[in-house]
């Protein structure tokens, strides 16, 4: 959006409208909202707060899964309260958000081979990732899990992008038979992984780069209860020396070199080397 100053960047409330809602498999939706500074401001890996019209429950935390010209979109699991109502929004209505909000993943680097692991929901965090690696020019492989086939939600438009597939579901109903890490292990080293998913797999995606020599780049998944940082109540254990730890509160001198950063809002994206799980 031309003509926009670095202060219109800042995360503010956005009054969105739905343009499209589409029920991708069983209890998961994809919503499009006409967004355009959400769109336009906007990186990979990072978050919206969307404030369910009713006001009787609190805002909940989504990954923003596209972004471009004036549309963004979320894709979520019908959970509970919050994601019910938001899933029986239709088009027309009105939605307020919050964002973007948090770090995303940094696709800065020259790496020409990388693997972006995702498990459930978590693939609504990767999709802007995989596009902007792809742009790079970087080969992208898309280690992708979940419990059935029928959640492995939007491979295809991965596929169709570029992107190689490597799928795992829990029942052996797609891919390969159990957990994405196991398929993950076996590969060919890549260069820097990105992941995001449930924290188990998040820790293992963690050890396995570890075991291969690489860095790799974890999107924790978390409810929040503010999305800004102001209740500390999304706290994850950092290195003191990480650029992403916080400045309060301060390290103990000659005390522990761990610091607790806010997933909200120093993350939700952090390097798995500096994590202190």
């Amino acid at each position: 959006m031309i003509g926009m100053t670095m202060l219109d960047l800042h995360p503010r409330v956005a009054a969105t409208t739905i343009l499209e809602r589409r029920e991708l498999a069983d209890g998961v939706v994809l919503l499009t909202l006409h967004a355009p500074e959400l769109a336009y401001a906007t990186q990979p890996g990072q978050y919206l707060m969307a404030i369910p019209p009713s006001g009787e429950a609190a805002a909940t935390a989504l990954a923003v899964y596209e972004a471009e010209d004036k549309r963004a979109s979320i894709l979520f699991f019908v959970t509970g309260k919050r994601t019910r109502e938001l899933a029986s929004l239709a088009c027309g209505d009105r939605l307020d958000v919050v964002g973007p909000l948090g770090n995303g993943f940094d696709c800065s680097g020259d790496a020409r081979d990388v693997a972006i692991v995702a498990g459930g929901v978590g693939i609504a965090s990767v999709w802007l990732c995989a596009r902007e690696l792809l742009r790079r020019g970087a080969h992208v492989r898309l280690f992708y899990g979940a419990r059935t086939a029928e959640l492995l939600v939007d491979a295809k438009r991965f596929a169709d992008a570029g992107c190689e597939l490597v799928l795992a579901t829990d029942d052996g109903t797609r891919g390969e038979r159990g957990f994405v890490t196991d398929a993950l292990v076996r590969s060919r080293k890549p260069e820097t992984i990105y992941a995001c998913g449930p924290s188990p797999m998040l820790r293992r995606v963690g050890e396995i780069a570890n075991g291969f020599g690489v860095r790799a780049q974890l999107s924790l998944e978390e409810t929040f209860g503010c999305g800004v940082g102001g209740c500390w109540g999304c706290v994850v254990p950092l290195t003191n020396a990480s650029a992403q730890a916080p400045n309060f509160p301060p390290a103990e001198r000659g005390g522990s070199d761990v610091v607790y950063a806010r997933i909200c809002k120093e993350g939700p994206v952090f390097w798995a080397h500096e994590l202190r799980w």
